[in-house]
C-alpha cells in the first residue's frame, strides 16, 4: 500500500468504542424518554378530542422551552404512538411533522403537509389556501384526521406576513367544512414571541400551553446512560465521562440543560477516545470533547487572564494534584493543602480559609471549577473540586505565565 492508504485502511480496521454511533444522532428517535413521560401524557390528554368526538374541533397545542429540552424528539414520539393507537379504535389518525425553519412559508408548509400525505399537488399556480383546501378535500374524502406539528414555529411568525399567520392558526374560519380534520402542535422556543401576536391570534394559539423545562444534572446522567448502553460497546464509557457531560451541561449546576448539545459531546468523546486508540471513554476524553464543542468553554479559558492572583493560585493548585494523583476530583481540604504550598512556591502569603472558600465559590460561578459531594470510599461527606476542562503541559504553562505577570506587576 502506498502511504496513505496504509494510514487510511489501519484508521478503518482499528477497533471503536462504538456500536452504534447513530444511536447519537440528532435524527435518531429513542424508543425511552427519561424524564419525560408526564409530557407525553399532558399531550396525550389535549389531543384526546380528537378521540372523544372526532372532526367537531380543531386542538391547537403550543410546546415551548429551550433548545435541547426534549420538544421535538417528544412530540415525534407522541404523533407516532398516538396516531397507531388511534388507529387501532377505528379513527384515520396521521401524524405529520414540518421544520418551519427549513419550510419558512405558508407555501413551503402546504407542500410539506401535502408530501406526506403522498397527494400529488400542482408545482405552480395554486395559492396555498387553495392546496390546503386540497388537502382537507383529500382527508374528507379518505374520512382521516391529521395532526401538524409546525417544529421551530418561531421562524414562520417572525418571516411570514400576518395575513399568512391568521390563515394557519385560524384555518377553519376560512374554510367552509362540516368535519374540522386538523389539529396542530406548535413549538416555540420562548413564549414571549406569541404575546407579541394580535389578540384575534394569540386566542387561538395560546390556549394549552405545554412548558419543557431544562434538564437537571441527574437527568442528563440518566439520558447519557441510555444512549451508552445502545450507542457504545459494553463498558466502553466510564461512568466519570458521563457524570462529567451530565454535571456540566446540567441546568442545577450552571449548565444550558441541553440534552442534545450534551449527547453530541458524548459521541465526540468517543470519536476522541477512537483517534487515540484507547478502549474506553474516559473524563479526559469528555473534557476534550466538552473543550471543542462547548461555546462556553471556549469562553471559560478566555477567563483565565482576568482572574486575580489567588485564583490562579487555586487553579494552579488543581492542576498540580491532577498531574500528580493522576485522577480529577479532589477534596476541599487537599485542594487548600495544595494551595498552600503554591503559594510557598511562589513566594506569595496564602489567604485564610474563609477567604480561599470564597474563591472557590466564584470559580464555581464562572464555570471553572465544578464541585460534587464524596460518595461511597470516603469517610464523611466532602466537597470535591475539579476543572472542567482537561489539563495540559500548555494549560499549566499558560497558569504559570498568567501568576508570573501577576507578581511582576505588583512588584513595579
Amino acid at each position: 500500500m502506498s502511504y496513505p492508504d496504509d494510514i487510511i485502511a489501519n484508521s478503518l480496521n482499528s477497533p471503536s468504542v462504538f456500536k452504534d454511533s447513530y444511536k447519537l444522532n440528532p435524527d435518531y428517535i429513542p424508543e425511552k424518554l427519561p424524564h419525560r413521560d408526564s409530557k407525553l401524557s399532558e399531550l396525550t390528554i389535549a389531543f384526546r378530542d380528537i378521540v372523544a368526538d372526532p372532526g367537531k374541533t380543531s386542538v391547537r397545542v403550543v410546546i415551548t422551552g429551550r433548545t435541547g429540552t426534549g420538544k421535538t424528539v417528544t412530540s415525534m414520539v407522541f404523533g407516532d404512538r398516538f396516531s397507531k393507537i388511534i388507529r387501532e379504535k377505528g379513527i384515520k389518525l396521521q401524524y405529520i411533522h414540518v421544520n418551519c425553519h427549513k419550510q419558512r412559508t405558508l407555501y413551503l408548509i402546504t407542500q410539506d403537509i401535502a408530501e406526506q400525505l403522498k397527494l400529488s399537488i400542482p408545482p405552480r399556480g395554486l395559492s396555498s389556501q387553495e392546496v390546503f383546501k386540497i388537502i382537507h378535500d383529500y382527508l374528507d374524502r379518505r374520512n382521516m384526521h391529521i395532526i401538524i406539528t409546525l417544529d421551530e414555529f418561531d421562524y414562520f411568525l417572525t418571516t411570514s406576513s400576518m395575513e399568512d399567520i391568521y390563515f394557519l392558526v385560524r384555518l377553519y374560519d376560512e374554510l367552509a367544512v362540516t368535519l374540522k380534520r386538523i389539529s396542530y402542535l406548535f413549538i416555540v422556543r420562548d413564549i414571549s414571541i406569541i404575546s407579541t401576536l394580535d389578540k384575534t391570534i394569540k386566542d387561538h394559539i395560546a390556549r394549552n400551553i405545554i412548558e419543557f423545562s431544562p434538564y437537571t444534572s441527574d437527568e442528563l446522567y440518566d439520558i447519557l446512560q441510555d444512549r451508552v448502553k445502545i450507542a457504545f460497546q459494553k463498558n466502553a464509557v466510564t461512568d466519570d465521562a458521563v457524570r462529567f457531560i451530565a454535571d456540566t451541561n446540567g441546568f442545577d449546576k450552571g449548565g444550558s440543560g441541553n440534552a442534545r448539545l450534551s449527547i453530541e459531546t458524548l459521541e465526540l468523546s468517543g470519536k476522541i477516545a477512537d483517534s487515540e486508540r484507547s478502549p474506553i471513554v474516559t473524563l479526559q476524553h469528555a473534557k476534550e470533547a466538552n473543550s471543542r464543542i462547548n461555546q462556553e468553554a471556549s469562553l471559560i479559558l478566555d477567563e483565565l487572564k482576568y482572574l486575580e492572583l489567588h485564583s490562579l493560585l487555586l487553579v494552579k493548585a488543581v492542576i498540580n494534584l491532577v498531574k500528580k494523583e493522576n485522577r480529577e476530583s479532589f477534596p476541599i481540604g487537599k485542594v487548600e493543602e495544595e494551595y498552600t504550598k503554591v503559594c510557598d512556591l511562589f513566594r506569595e502569603e496564602p489567604r485564610r480559609h474563609t477567604q480561599v472558600y470564597e474563591y472557590m465559590r466564584r470559580l464555581k460561578l464562572m464555570g471553572i471549577f465544578n464541585t460534587m459531594q464524596s460518595g461511597k470510599g470516603m469517610r464523611g461527606r466532602t466537597t470535591l473540586i475539579s476543572l472542567t476542562f482537561p489539563v495540559s503541559q500548555e494549560l499549566d504553562d499558560y497558569i504559570t505565565k498568567l501568576i508570573g505577570a501577576l507578581k511582576n506587576s505588583k512588584q513595579e
